[in-house]
């Protein structure tokens, strides 16, 4: 299963350290999910680490923060970095990872395994549902609602090496946020 590839193309928590924390969930995740930070986790030896949980309508679809862990794919539970390909790379439920907080104006590419469902032709925002358990961004023809939201700005290919000689190209989206 091909995971999500983050590329933060230009964020503000580039250059504000209170926008950027490691946060721990109970499910598996990958770069480029959004999750809410409920608190400080409670577990011993995670004493500055966050409690990540999935965006609902309970919890809220707004404030969300989103996964941006560095791509060193572990193989055999052993050995780091023998994989090139950051499709292969997710974060195992119960591991810590780094998390940032997107601001209005950000731009930030995703691959299409990034959004729930392919996109339709009158698509122009991905945004934060319930639908899909709330971690994947939803295609959606506008921004709806007050909910994370980010606003298409161009379709473009991100290549990946992956040893072979056909097209290494991969289709990803890169987006505007225009709702938090």
């Amino acid at each position: 299963m091909a995971h999500n590839v983050l590329i933060p193309n230009a964020i503000a928590a580039m250059n504000v350290d209170a926008w950027n924390r490691s946060g721990v969930h109970a499910s598996a995740v990958d770069n480029g999910n959004i999750v809410k930070l409920t608190g400080l986790s409670a577990t011993a030896g995670q004493s500055e680490v966050w409690t990540a949980v999935t965006p609902s309508t309970s919890n809220g679809l707004t404030d969300v923060w989103m996964v941006g862990e560095p791509e060193v794919v572990v193989t055999n539970a052993q050995y780091k970095g023998l994989d090139p390909d950051p499709r292969n790379f997710f974060v195992a439920a119960t591991k810590v990872f780094s998390c940032f907080k997107p601001q209005l104006g950000d731009i930030l590419t995703l691959t299409a395994d990034g959004m729930s469902g392919a996109k339709g032709g009158s698509d122009t925002h991905v945004n934060a549902t319930d639908s899909t358990g709330g971690l994947k961004l939803v295609w959606g023809a506008s921004q709806t609602g007050s909910v994370f939201s980010m606003k298409l700005l161009e379709t473009t290919y991100i290549s990946i090496a992956d040893g072979s000689i056909g097209s290494q190209r991969v289709t990803a989206y890169k987006f505007v946020v225009v709702g938090l």
